[in-house]
Parts: structure tokens; sequence; C-alpha cells
């Protein structure tokens, strides 16, 4: 810096006596030489400062440690909000905080506060926010890292799995809003036979889910092998996905936006659960205990008197798709010819659909129009 100075004032006087032409030279070598910006390099020549005093700007209002302390208490009573949100906050949680006793200050630090900016805030909570540990940019959310680490499934990659490899999907029962809690019901679907499952949730929570799936995977005529969901994050979370992992359960998800890599679970929410509970709110312990009746009946009406078209293949020809399917069947019908079906699962399902011809013949189903 000193040679730079010693520059300066050597060509102040020369830049001073020269034409406008010569000038233009003299700045243009000097720039060259000092790596300064022409417009600072050009004040310095016109006899300007030589660079930035010392201490702080003119009229910079300096505050002291016990201002910002104060601005701490005030930040950390604020639940750590931005400058930008916290400056219009302080006159209030200052009036407020005096008051009932939680902060007493002297009137010059009062004062000091009430005019510091949104900027010089954020300045004077730098040290503390690093010490805090809360990052203040962007961050992703939770169940990014999850997401990372479930695989990709799209409905072209099933090929023909064996019973016991699932889709599952979550149906909202809110009605026309989505404010607030109500039930949402848990829709699991085989890909090999079609068998179908629901459970009601009083409220979407993570650890609530693996408890209704170890109650429903019980009820399964087959071991769970596989659980494939969407990105929802009451699935993408390490809750399910160690749940996953620790029952030997495959864990995968499907594409984000991409509904129809889970069109075996998509059609039966609303062939089953839709046609079958409609579109109205349910919130509350008795409506999810009326679900749960419900469901009972729904899993042995469709899984034993339900016949289905299954895809066997499809082809396209430009513009047209053409598809067949195999003969219709139920799921139960489905199991049974499948040669994948061990004996165990042969016996578990028989005594389900006695159980189904027993409760059609007492007459515990009532049927009406799209309700039961």
């Amino acid at each position: 810096m000193a040679t730079r100075d010693e520059l300066v004032a050597a060509l102040i006087e020369r830049y001073a006596g020269c034409n406008r032409t010569e000038r233009s030279l003299i700045l243009d070598e000097f720039v060259a030489v000092t790596k300064f910006h022409r417009k600072h390099a050009t004040r310095l020549l016109q006899g300007g400062s030589r660079g930035r005093p010392s201490g702080p700007r003119p009229g910079r209002r300096i505050y002291n440690d016990a201002a910002r302390e104060a601005l701490i208490v005030l930040w950390e009573a604020s639940d750590r909000i931005c400058g930008k949100r916290l400056r219009p906050l302080v006159p209030v949680m200052l009036e407020a905080m005096e008051r009932h006793g939680h902060l007493q200050l002297i009137s010059e630090v009062r004062t000091g506060l009430l005019a510091m900016s949104a900027a010089t805030m954020d300045r004077a909570l730098r040290e503390a926010k690093g010490q805090s540990g809360r990052r203040t940019g962007r961050r992703a959310p939770p169940s990014a890292a999850v997401r990372r680490s479930v695989p990709v499934r799209t409905f072209s990659d099933w090929g023909d799995p064996a019973p016991g490899f699932i889709e599952a999907d979550l149906v909202a029962h809110g009605g026309p809003t989505a404010a607030g809690s109500f039930v949402q019901t848990l829709v699991l679907t085989d890909i090999a036979t079609g068998w179908i499952e629901c459970a009601p949730l009083l409220y979407r929570e993570q650890k609530l889910l693996t408890e209704v799936l170890d109650e429903v995977r019980k009820l399964l005529p087959f071991p769970l092998l596989g659980f494939d969901t969407d990105n929802d994050t009451v699935f993408m979370n390490e809750t399910v996905r160690d749940y996953c992992r620790d029952s030997g359960i495959v864990f995968t998800r499907c594409r984000p936006y991409q509904k129809n890599d889970q069109a075996w679970v998509e059609q039966k929410n609303g062939a089953v659960v839709r046609r079958m509970v409609g579109y109205r709110r349910f919130a509350g312990l008795e409506a999810a205990a009326a679900l749960a009746r419900l469901y009972g009946s729904v899993r042995l009406f469709v899984n034993f008197f339900q016949p289905s078209f299954k895809l066997a293949e499809k082809s396209r020809e430009g513009a047209k798709v053409r598809k067949s399917y195999h003969p219709p069947a139920t799921p139960y019908q489905r199991l049974m010819a499948d040669a994948r079906t061990t004996e165990e699962q042969s016996e578990r399902s028989g005594r389900s659909m006695r159980r189904s011809i027993q409760c059609v013949c007492s007459r515990k189903f009532v049927l009406g129009r799209g309700s039961w």
C-alpha cells in the first residue's frame, strides 16, 4: 500500500497539469499497475482520499456489548427469526418483556435497540447464530436424504413378482378442506393377485403408520415382501425405512409426480375406498373406528367375491394401444392359482374364505348404492 501511495503522490501534480488525452493515458497506466477500479483511481489522482480511513465510517452507529446481549435475548425469545422479521417485533417484545420483568435496560441501550436496522441486527447476531448451530440458509426437507436412499421402481419394472409385493398409498378424508386433522386410509394392493387391505389412520404420523402396518400384516395371507410407496413424507422417513429394513421388506418408491407408477393402488383408491366411503370429511376416534369396521367387511367382499381383470400384454401400433387381459378372477382365485403360493398360505386363505361365506350367509353385508 505504501508503494501505491508513493505512486499516487508522484502522479497527482502531473495528472493535474495535463490535458484530457494525456490524463486518459496516465489513468490507463495507473489502473494497469495498481489494479484499482477506474473510478477509484480517478478520485485518487484528482487529490481525493488515498485509501479507506481506519475505524468506523462517519455517521455509523456503534453498538456496545450490552446492546448485542439484549438483542440476543429478544432473538431467542422470538424463536430465532431473521433480522427483517425481528426488526418490527423489537418494540413489542421490549415493552412486553420489560413489563413482565424479564428484561431491564438503561435508556441508551433501549434507544439503540429501537434504532437498530434489520441488517445491523443480522450482523450483530452472526456470532450467536454460528454458536447455536442453526442453519440460516435454505435447507432440504428432512425426507430428501431418505428419498435418495430408497430406490425408484416404475410401473414397467414390476414384471411378474411373487405375492407379497404391494403398492401403498394414503387416501385423505378431509372433505372440501385439508385444514385441521382428519382420518386417512392406508391402502395396500398386491401386484400379483390384486389382494387389497385397507386400514384407517387417526392422523398422519410415521410411527402410527408402522404400527398399523404391523396389524395389517397379520391379516395378509402371504408375507409382506415389498413395500412400494409414493414420495409422501409420511412414507419417506427414517422410521418407515428402518422398519422395512429390520423386517426384511424391500422398500421402493415411485417417481415424483408420476402416479402411473402406482397404477395398481391408485385404481383401488377410487374403485374401493372412494366408492365405499365417498368424499366426505371423517375426523376423530369414532369416525376411525367406524371405518375400521367397514374395512373389515370390505376386505372379505372385494378379495373373495369381486372378480377383476388383470393386464396381460400391451402393444402399440402407431397412435393406437392394444391391451389384452387375463380372464377375470378374484384375488383369492389368483392367489390359489399361483404356483408360488405355499400350503400354509392356502390354508390361511381358505379360513378367510370360509369366514366370508359365513358372513354372507348370515347377511352381515348390507349392500346399497355406493354404501354398506
